[in-house]
């Protein structure tokens, strides 16, 4: 019973201890005590990683949800077509056939396992390392190529970077550089999928760095009070560019941000694809069932450079880049899983890989001969009425493209 009532807050007496009162602040019961006691900067341990299949590809428990031969095939065949397509489309970008490209090497389990865990109707806001589950989703090779040459077949009409894909019929939004700015729109996204009472969740994917912007804190806490059914999966890859974590943050990594904004949490092996599939299977059922965010940290490690503007070697050691690719390389980890299970061998990895270079090295030669979109796509699909000024730069660019013929492209009309 209350024995005090200031301004609307109500004191009670502590029944353990007679000396101590709680009193109802808004936002919750406190109890007060006479010792000064500040809460630790750190836990004494880290936060545990949950992991299904060792290095070797053995199972550590029985505890988890059991794969289809189907569903396992199609992850591997998907993780191995990520492998092949960064290499090709990293060479091509290297022989100047396109202007920029990002590899997802190191990072194809959570791509695709990821991809794997959720259904058709969840919305997935990527940041640009997560080409695997528009992959998943039938996404083709061509119209991947498509857009990394900025085609008139291109979804986004030529006017993104190259590996800033989008497909509205895929619930895939379209990438922008900008970091983190996906992350509130997850969360907008989620509230308004609880409020049509959609069996769906949406999901986010960040990396390390992007848990260090204003953006990831605000969804988190947006997401905890309005109980938003999105899923937060952070890639902590060790690097923001050419950041080290240890640079960005003191915390036990990203995965216990979430606590302090009452979101659950777990932190997952990024390099084990079983792990990954069950802790977004778990976490979407959840989101959508307990009308809850979810945060998950995966920890791996970029193998790949930043990006084709960026020499990782500069300010990290070669040799352990190489540690990283041979020795927890996830691809070849979950290989060893369906091995054992009798379902691949080395004849059907010969014939995917035959397959897959062929069909990518078609797709890029179709794409790169294919015709840029026209000017007027420059200035569309953003107004109903366009702009006087709008319209003005518009006829200023055709006038210079008519003034200087020499200076573009024959398929480039004004």
């Amino acid at each position: 019973m209350p024995i005090g009532c200031v301004d609307g807050l109500h004191f009670f007496v502590s029944e353990i201890n007679p000396q101590s009162q709680v009193i109802d602040f808004p936002g919750g019961t406190v109890k007060f005590i006479p010792e000064m006691r500040f809460i630790s900067e750190s836990s004494p341990q880290r936060i545990p990683c949950y992991r299904v299949l060792d290095d070797d590809g053995q199972p550590l428990a029985n505890n988890f949800v059991q794969v289809s031969e189907e569903v396992a095939v199609r992850m591997y065949s998907n993780m191995v077509t990520l492998q092949i397509m960064d290499t090709i489309f990293y060479e091509a970008q290297r022989q100047g056939r396109i202007s920029f490209y990002a590899t997802t090497i190191g990072e194809e389990a959570i791509n695709i396992a990821s991809a794997a865990a959720l259904t058709r109707d969840d919305v997935i806001f990527p940041q640009y390392r997560e080409p695997g589950p528009l992959l998943w989703r039938g996404f083709t090779l061509q119209e991947i190529a498509h857009q990394c040459f900025s085609n008139k077949y291109d979804n986004g009409k030529g006017r993104q970077m190259p590996i800033h894909y989008g497909s509205n019929k895929h619930n895939y939004f379209t990438v922008a550089s900008t970091v983190a700015t996906q992350v509130p729109h997850a969360v907008g996204a989620a509230y308004s999928l609880k409020m049509d009472k959609k069996d769906a969740c949406s999901i986010t994917y960040f990396g390390d760095g992007g848990s260090s912007e204003g953006d990831f804190h605000a969804a988190l806490n947006f997401a905890a009070v309005m109980e938003a059914p999105v899923i937060f999966l952070c890639r902590n890859n060790g690097w923001a560019i050419s950041t080290p974590t240890s640079d960005q943050f003191r915390s036990d990594g990203v995965v216990v941000k979430g606590q302090a904004y009452g979101v659950r949490s777990i932190r997952v092996d990024g390099n084990d694809a079983l792990a990954i599939y069950n802790a977004v299977q778990a976490a979407r059922e959840m989101a959508i069932s307990e009308e809850r965010p979810v945060l998950i940290e995966a920890l791996t490690y970029r193998v790949g450079h930043h990006s084709t503007s960026d020499d990782s070697t500069k300010y990290r050691p070669a040799n352990e880049i190489e540690w990283w690719r041979l020795a927890r390389d996830p691809v070849a980890r979950f290989r060893k899983w369906i091995e054992r299970n009798g379902w691949w061998n080395d004849m059907a990895e010969s014939e995917l890989r035959n397959s897959l270079r062929q069909q990518l090295l078609h797709s890029i030669q179709v794409a790169e001969n294919i015709e840029k979109p026209p000017i007027e796509d420059i200035f569309n699909d953003v107004y109903d009425v366009p702009p006087s000024n709008l319209r003005e730069q518009e006829q200023w660019v055709k006038d210079t493209i008519k003034k200087h013929p020499l200076d573009y492209p024959e398929n480039i009309s004004a």
